[in-house]
């Protein structure tokens, strides 16, 4: 699978990205103090990090990519326990030995070997500060009115390498620690229902935090309005959004 981006906004503010291939997926290449930062978004939930030498996968899911062919993890993230960013098979395909594996509580027996990050926990991993953020549901809920992902169960992981912080919200809606993030300046927000945000979420979100760089993720092609999210964020002029498109 091979996953592009358009370009929405033209200004970055200091970060300066463009596209590079990598194993048939395109990258963005973010400059960073301490180097370059590539990050290639696979697709759905998942996403790969390179930076200082180091592989990063977040959330590996197998429907995604073949990924006993893709470089192997020197550290993995999994925000949450469900199966589309759970896939025990993926991690076990791009593990090495000595891989450190972090994980949201109810992962912790599904993962030998992986180490548990509860919300506001903070761990230095391979030169990279990882913060646990909360990721949960303020609106939407089951048919038993149960929230898709309750408080206090999943993640999402803000990343700081070199002098850029990277946040991947994993699935959540808008939550007040959202929006109280600071200095961030690429964020991942998820934009698919029923499960996470609409676009006016994205945007709320967005417009709190203010990164420098903006990609939604975990939306379906063809059903999700990415255009009514760029049409909510044409005011900000100093976030610049990008939107990726499967080909």
């Amino acid at each position: 699978m091979r996953i592009l981006f358009a370009y929405a906004i033209a200004l970055t503010l200091g970060i300066s990205g463009h596209a590079v291939a990598v194993d048939g997926l395109s990258a963005d290449t973010f400059k960073t103090s301490k180097g370059n930062l590539k990050v290639t978004v696979i697709g759905h939930g998942s996403l790969m990090l390179a930076y200082n030498g180091k592989i990063m996968h977040v959330d590996p899911f197998g429907q995604m990519a073949d990924y006993e062919k893709l470089p192997k993890a020197d550290v993995i993230l999994v925000t949450h326990e469900h199966v589309d960013h759970l896939d025990p098979k993926a991690i076990s395909a791009i593990r090495k030995k000595n891989a450190i594996i972090l994980v949201s509580p109810k992962c912790a027996d599904k993962v030998n070997g992986s180490q548990v990050m509860h919300n506001g926990d903070v761990k230095q991993v391979a030169g990279i500060t990882i913060e646990a953020v909360p990721a949960y549901n303020l609106v939407h809920k089951r048919e038993d009115k149960k929230p898709f992902h309750p408080k206090g169960e999943g993640n999402g992981y803000v990343m700081t390498l070199g002098n850029k912080r990277l946040y991947v919200a994993g699935d959540t809606e808008n939550t007040p620690e959202m929006k109280a993030l600071k200095n961030i300046d690429i964020a991942f927000l998820p934009m698919n229902l029923p499960y996470t945000m609409t676009p006016e979420m994205v945007a709320d979100a967005a417009q709190a935090m203010k990164p420098k760089v903006l990609y939604p993720y975990h939306y379906h092609f063809g059903k999700t309005d990415t255009k009514k999210l760029l049409n909510l964020m044409k005011g900000e002029k100093s976030i610049e959004v990008r939107i990726k498109k499967k080909k």
